[in-house]
């Protein structure tokens, strides 16, 4: 579990980074926000609830890549080839834009840049025991799970039974990174993740 300090430092790098980051692609994210837009008829940016720190929920911030009219209501479960994801979204999602509106949850404070990604209601709120580690940080864009299981759409795209797989195989394998990424935090080790997911 990360010490006071430890989160002090986590969280003014958090801001700092994610500020001077907004400051040049701003523009960018705009950019994205309109073509989604155009291309979903709908706001190109997508607010969603997930599962935060302590357990409690948040509203996370993306740039939206489904048509479908009831997206509040979808599972984390999606495909590669899900039929809901636009042309212009699947492009999107493959290069991790739709992500990049977290940079201001990030500057809010509900979400790092790194830790475990946050969850839908049903996963992350219901952890017991020594798993309940995962609640103890903020959610982050990326992490070591996020990482693992980069192609994870590609993965489920595979399965017979994509929800059942994701519950039983890709969900408690996260679990598993993310506690030991928690008990075994140090400063540097965000900055590897940052650089893996970069790369």
């Amino acid at each position: 579990m990360l010490s006071d300090t430890q989160k002090i430092i986590k969280r003014t790098f958090d801001f700092t980074l994610a500020v001077s980051i907004l400051l040049f692609i701003w523009w960018f994210i705009l950019l994205l926000a309109i073509i989604s837009s155009i291309d979903t008829k709908k706001s190109g940016i997508f607010i969603q609830e997930r599962i935060g720190y302590k357990g409690l929920p948040f509203k996370i911030y993306k740039i939206r890549t489904m048509k479908s009219s009831n997206e509040i209501e979808l599972s984390n479960i999606t495909t590669k080839n899900d039929k809901r994801i636009t042309k212009i979204g699947r492009k999107i999602r493959h290069y991790k834009l739709d992500e990049l509106p977290q940079i201001i949850n990030v500057i809010i404070g509900n979400m790092s840049f790194v830790g475990p990604r946050p969850d839908f209601k049903g996963y992350a709120d219901n952890l017991k025991g020594d798993d309940r580690i995962l609640l103890t940080v903020k959610p982050g864009i990326t992490g070591p799970a996020s990482i693992y299981f980069k192609n994870e759409e590609d993965l489920l795209e595979n399965q017979s039974n994509p929800v059942n797989y994701n519950d039983n195989v890709i969900w408690p394998k996260k679990v598993e990174l993310n506690k030991d990424y928690i008990k075994n935090y140090s400063f540097i080790n965000d900055i590897t993740y940052i650089y893996k997911t970069i790369i």
